[in-house]
C-alpha cells in the first residue's frame, strides 16, 4: 500500500501548480462554449451530442462520443461555473487515482518490491501525461484510463477465481461494465477487452503461439474459451452500438488535421503512417520536445524511400518483433503436467509462473543500501512463485503499449490528428512496465553489485529527469500565451496563429498583427488566420485591407460564413448596399454539412440574415425585412442571443402599423434578455403610441438605469417628454444626451431641436453649431425637412 500512496502523492504533487492555470487551447470549445454544460440544457443532450456539443449524427460532428467526461464537466460547471481551478483539481485527483491503481496493478506483476515502486513513480512523473492532466479536455483520457485499469483488474480477479468460485462471473460483469464506462470516457477504452484476452492467454495460462489452438480445444480449458468468447462478444457489441449511435458514418477532417490522410500518393501515406508510431514511441522514451498541437507540417510527410527517417521505422518494427518473439517463444525446457505447463521445473499452479531458477536466486540481491525487507513485507519464495515470468510481463506490456494505440494509427480509419500526446496516456502504462521489467531483468542478469546499483540508479535517474521535465512542461500550460510560445518550434503556423488571438485579447494590436502574419508566412492558405487578420484590421478601421484578407479567407475556405458576414458589414457601412446584399444572401445559402463547428457557422448565418434584414429595413422594404428575420429565427442555433433579432422584428411590424405583433416581439426580446436596452426604448415608444404613458416612462427610465452613460437613452426619454409638453425636462435630457454622445450627429442634432422647442435658443444654437461641425457637408435645413422636424423653424 505504501508504493501506491507514494506514487499517487508524486502524481498529485507534480501537477499542483496547474491548479492556478487558465483554460487553454481546446478547453474553450469543450467547456466555455459548450451548451451541454449549461443548466438550461437538458442533461440528456449529453448522450446525443459529441464531446464538443455537436449532434453526433451531424455530418460535421467530430464523432468523439465521451458522455461521461462531458457529464463530469457539467458537474464542474454546476459547482464552480467557469472557474478553471475546480476543473484542474478534478484532473489532478484523477491522475493521482490512476497512478495509485496502476501501481497496484504493477504489484500483481512485479511483486511487492521496489520495482513496483519504480513503475508507479515512472508513470506518475512521465512528461507525456502533461497534456492529459494540465489540459482540461485531457480528462477524457485520464478518466478512460481509470476505468481501463479497473476493468483489467476485475478480469484478473475473474481469471484467478474461475472454476473455484461462483463470484468469478461477478468479476467478469465488473470487467464488462468498467470497459463500457472506459469507452464512454474515451473511445480507446474499449481496447481493454483485447488486453484482457492477452492477459488470460499469454500471462495467466502462459501459452505460446503454437499452443493456443490445441489448448483451447481441450475440454478442461473450455472456461478459457468461454471467457475469450464473451470478451469478443461484448467488445463487438460495444463497437457496434458506438458505430450505430454516431450514425454509421466516420468523421470527416480537414487536410491540415492529418495531411498524410489527404495525400494522393499511396507511398507517402504508407511511409508516413508506418513512421508515426516510431515518433510516438520516441516521445515516450525521450519527451524532450512536446507541443500542444502536432497537426499541419509539424511532422513532415515521408515522400520517398530515401528519407532517412525510414531507418527509424525499420529499427522500430525490428525491435518490436524481437520483443514479441522474446515474450512468445517457447521455453527451452517445457513439459505438461496434469494439464498445467511446467517451465524450468516449476508448475504454473494458479496461472502465474515464477522466474527461472537463476532469476529467482538473484532476485533477492539488492543495491547495497536496500534492506532485506521491502515495504514491511519479506520477499519469501512462496510469494515469488506467484509472479509472472519476465516473458509474460513483456507480452502484457507490449499489449498495453500497442493495442490502445491501434485506433490512432489510421489502420482502420483516418483520425483527425498527426500526433496527440494525450492519446499516449494509456499506452504509457505499457511503456512504463516495459522499461521497468527490462531494468529488472538486467538487474537480475548481471552478477556484479556495482552493475546492479548502476542499473538501479540509472532507472531512478530517468524517473527524476521525467519529473523535472513534467514540472517544467506544466509551466507552459499555465496560460495560453506560454503554451503557444512553447509550440512555435514544433508547429509555427498553428502556434503563431493562436498566439495572435491571445495578444489581440490583451489589446497588443501590433504584436497580434505580427503574429498573424508570421502564421501566414509558414502556411499562407490558413482561412482562420486570414479571417482573424481581417477582423483585426476591420476593428482598427483599416477596411480596405480587411476586405482583402476576408476575400482571401473565402477563397481558401468558401464555407467560412463569418468572413462573408464581416465583408457584408463593411460593404453596407461603405454604402455599397447591392454588394452587401449579395454577400449576405450568399452567406445565408451555405449549408452546415461537414463543417468542424456547425454551431458557430449557424450563428454567422443568422447574423448575416439579421444584417440583411436591417439593410432591407433601412431601405423601407419592411415586408422583405420580416421575411428575412423569420428565416433567421428558423436557422438560429441554441447559443445565438436573439434579443436584437426579436427587437428588429418588432420594429418592422411597428413600421407596418401592426402594433400587436410589434408588442409581441418586443416582449420576446425582453424575455430573452431582460436588460436589453434597445428593446426597453422601442417598447417604451410603442407604449407611448398606444396611450400607456406611465408604463412607457417606466421603460425609458429603466433603460437609463441600465446604462447611465448612454446618451441615446436620454435622447429617447427626452423625445417622450417633448411629446408630453414637458419641455424643461426634455431640454435637460437633451443636454445630458449631447454631453454623453457629443460625437454622434443624430444625438447632437436632436438635442439642439429639443432645446429649440423648449425656447432655449442659445443652448440650441450651440448644439446646431456642433452638429454642423460634425457633418459639414450636410445641410441642416434639408436634414430637418427630411426628418420631419421642420415645424416652423427657419435658419
Amino acid at each position: 500500500m505504501i508504493a501506491e500512496l507514494v506514487s499517487s502523492a508524486l502524481g498529485l504533487a507534480l501537477y499542483l501548480n496547474t491548479l492556478s492555470a487558465d483554460f487553454c487551447y481546446d478547453d474553450s470549445r469543450a467547456i466555455k462554449t459548450n451548451q451541454d454544460l449549461l443548466p438550461e440544457t437538458p442533461w440528456t443532450h449529453i448522450f446525443y451530442n459529441d464531446f464538443w456539443g455537436t449532434l453526433l449524427t451531424h455530418s460535421g460532428s467530430h464523432k468523439s462520443y465521451r458522455p461521461l467526461c462531458t457529464l463530469s464537466f457539467r458537474l464542474n460547471h454546476a459547482v464552480g461555473g467557469l472557474n478553471p481551478w475546480s476543473y484542474h483539481l478534478v484532473n489532478v485527483l484523477l491522475h493521482a487515482a490512476v497512478t495509485g491503481v496502476f501501481t497496484s496493478f504493477s504489484k500483481i506483476l512485479l511483486g511487492d518490491g521496489y520495482w513496483t515502486f519504480m513503475a508507479g513513480l515512472m508513470f506518475a512523473s512521465h512528461p507525456i501525461h502533461t497534456e492529459a492532466v494540465a489540459g482540461i479536455v485531457g480528462r477524457a483520457d485520464v478518466g478512460a484510463s481509470l476505468f481501463f485499469l479497473l476493468s483489467l483488474l476485475c478480469y484478473m480477479k475473474h481469471c484467478s477465481t474461475r472454476g473455484s468460485s461462483a463470484r468469478t462471473w461477478g468479476w467478469f460483469l465488473g470487467t464488462g461494465l468498467c470497459a463500457g464506462c472506459s469507452m464512454l470516457w474515451k473511445e480507446q477504452g474499449v481496447t481493454v477487452l483485447a488486453v484482457s484476452a492477452v492477459y488470460d492467454v499469454f500471462v495467466f495460462h502462459r501459452l505460446k503461439m503454437k499452443q493456443i489452438l490445441p489448448t483451447i480445444y481441450k475440454r478442461k480449458n473450455l472456461s478459457l474459451f468461454l471467457s475469450i468468447s464473451l470478451l469478443t462478444f461484448w467488445g463487438t457489441s460495444l463497437l457496434g452500438a458506438r458505430l450505430y449511435w454516431m450514425g454509421n458514418k466516420p468523421p470527416s477532417f480537414s487536410n491540415s488535421d492529418n495531411p498524410a490522410a489527404d495525400s494522393d500518393s499511396l507511398l507517402t501515406r504508407t511511409l508516413t503512417f508506418f513512421y508515426l508510431p516510431t515518433k510516438n514511441l520516441w516521445l515516450l522514451l525521450c519527451p524532450d520536445t512536446l507541443s500542444f498541437d502536432w497537426s499541419m507540417d509539424a511532422v513532415p510527410l515521408l515522400k520517398t524511400i530515401c528519407d532517412w527517417r525510414n531507418l527509424h521505422t525499420v529499427a522500430f518494427y525490428i525491435g518490436l518483433l524481437l520483443l514479441a518473439y522474446y515474450g512468445l517463444k517457447s521455453p527451452s525446457v517445457e513439459r505438461e503436467c496434469n494439464g498445467k505447463f511446467v517451465t524450468n521445473g516449476k508448475q504454473n499452479a494458479n496461472g502465474h509462473s515464477c522466474h527461472s531458477d537463476v532469476e529467482y536466486r538473484n532476485s533477492e540481491i539488492k543495491p547495497s543500501f536496500a534492506s532485506k525487507v521491502e515495504n514491511g513485507i519479506k520477499n519469501n519464495a512462496s510469494q515469488r512463485t506467484q509472479l509472472p515470468s519476465t516473458e509474460n510481463i513483456v507480452v502484457l506490456s507490449l499489449s498495453l503499449l500497442i493495442i490502445p494505440f491501434v485506433p490512432a494509427t489510421n489502420l482502420f480509419f483516418y483520425v483527425g490528428f498527426v500526433i496527440a500526446e494525450r492519446v499516449l496516456y494509456i499506452p504509457s502504462m505499457g511503456f512504463c512496465l516495459l522499461i521497468t521489467v527490462g531494468a529488472r531483468a538486467l538487474y537480475v542478469k548481471v552478477q556484479k553489485r556495482f552493475l546492479k546499483s548502476l542499473i538501479f540508479y540509472a532507472t531512478a535517474t530517468l524517473i527524476v529527469f521525467y519529473g523535472l521535465k513534467t514540472a517544467i512542461r506544466n509551466g507552459d500550460w499555465q496560460n495560453e500565451e506560454m503554451l503557444y510560445r512553447s509550440g512555435i518550434k514544433v508547429n509555427p503556423a498553428k502556434a503563431w496563429g493562436n498566439l495572435g488571438n491571445v495578444l489581440k485579447s490583451q489589446s497588443k494590436i501590433s504584436e497580434a498583427e505580427g503574429a498573424y502574419r508570421n502564421a501566414l508566412y509558414y502556411r499562407s492558405n490558413m482561412a482562420d488566420m486570414l479571417y482573424n487578420l481581417g477582423l483585426l484590421l476591420q476593428e482598427n478601421n483599416r477596411f480596405a485591407e480587411a476586405l482583402h484578407y476576408y476575400k482571401l479567407a473565402i477563397g481558401s475556405r468558401p464555407t467560412l460564413a463569418s468572413a462573408y458576414l464581416n465583408t457584408g458589414i463593411i460593404l453596407m457601412n461603405q454604402g455599397k448596399t447591392e454588394e452587401a446584399r449579395r454577400t449576405f444572401l450568399k452567406c445565408s445559402e451555405i449549408p452546415d454539412e461537414n463543417l468542424k463547428d456547425p454551431h458557430a457557422h449557424k450563428s454567422s448565418v443568422t447574423s448575416c440574415l439579421y444584417n440583411l434584414g436591417k439593410l432591407y429595413h433601412e431601405q423601407g422594404h419592411y415586408e422583405d425585412a420580416l421575411s428575412v428575420y423569420k428565416e433567421a429565427i428558423q436557422k438560429m442555433p441554441r447559443q445565438f442571443a436573439p434579443q436584437s433579432l426579436y427587437n428588429m422584428m418588432g420594429e418592422a411590424y411597428m413600421r407596418l402599423s401592426k402594433l400587436p405583433e410589434a408588442e409581441h416581439w418586443y416582449m420576446e426580446s425582453l424575455r430573452s434578455k431582460t436588460d436589453h436596452i434597445p428593446a426597453h426604448l422601442t417598447y417604451g415608444k410603442l407604449l407611448a403610441l398606444t396611450g400607456r404613458k406611465s408604463e412607457a416612462e417606466k421603460f425609458f427610465l429603466k433603460a437609463i438605469e441600465l446604462d447611465p452613460t448612454k446618451g441615446n437613452c436620454y435622447m429617447h426619454y427626452g423625445q417622450f417628454l417633448l411629446e408630453e409638453a414637458r419641455l424643461i425636462e426634455a431640454a435637460e435630457m437633451a443636454k445630458k444626451a449631447a454631453e454623453l454622445d457629443s460625437t454622434e450627429f443624430d444625438v447632437v442634432f436632436s438635442a439642439a431641436h429639443m432645446l429649440r422647442q423648449a425656447s432655449l435658443n442659445e443652448a440650441a444654437e450651440k448644439y446646431y453649431d456642433l452638429a454642423a461641425r460634425l457633418r459639414p457637408n450636410v445641410s441642416l435645413q434639408d436634414y430637418i425637412i427630411g426628418s420631419g422636424q421642420e415645424n416652423d423653424f427657419v435658419f
